[in-house]
């Protein structure tokens, strides 16, 4: 797919897990299945970072994969500046499961638009394999700073200064 981005393997996963990429989603990315309904949560949002649509698709339920609109995802995960990934709940999804719920919290900043996008998101294993369901979503409210300091909170939520975050030359 055009503008996808190839993470150092040795760097920390876009995912937030703490382990590198290379042991973490890429293996998901490149088409081993996720273990569980997390896994599979946390390498759908590094396949937004990266921008692998391909993979968002395919591992979307087929019930409504039909209905994604791949253009739309395309230009959501570029024009986008992802900045973090919290897992909040996961109920069952593990790797003896057939069904997972995991909520989470995405941030990052669209077209000068910061976001927090909290979803609870089902998905199901189906051939030994996870899929994305559905999930209810709303956003979350954005911290507001007017004209912050370089070293007062972002106001986009990703937790970082303003210096390293939104104030980054760049």
């Amino acid at each position: 797919m055009a503008g996808m981005i190839q993470p150092d393997p040795k760097a920390p996963c876009p995912c937030g897990s703490g382990q590198q990429h290379e042991a973490c989603c890429a293996p998901y990315l490149a088409g081993s299945a996720a273990p569980t309904a997390q896994a599979l949560m946390r390498s759908r949002y590094t396949a937004y970072v990266v921008g692998e649509i391909d993979y968002l698709v395919a591992t979307h339920d087929e019930t409504s994969r039909a209905q994604v609109d791949v253009t739309a995802t395309e230009a959501w995960s570029r024009e986008t500046q992802w900045q973090g990934l919290d897992i909040l709940d996961v109920v069952d999804g593990g790797a003896t499961d057939a069904t997972g719920i995991v909520e989470f919290i995405a941030r990052g900043v669209t077209r000068g638009a910061p976001f927090a996008q909290r979803e609870r998101s089902r998905f199901r294993k189906l051939d030994g394999r996870w899929y994305y369901l559905d999930g209810q979503a709303r956003r979350e409210p954005v911290r507001k700073v007017a004209a912050p300091g370089p070293n007062e909170p972002c106001a986009c939520g990703s937790g970082r200064k303003y210096k390293r975050c939104h104030g980054a030359a760049g």
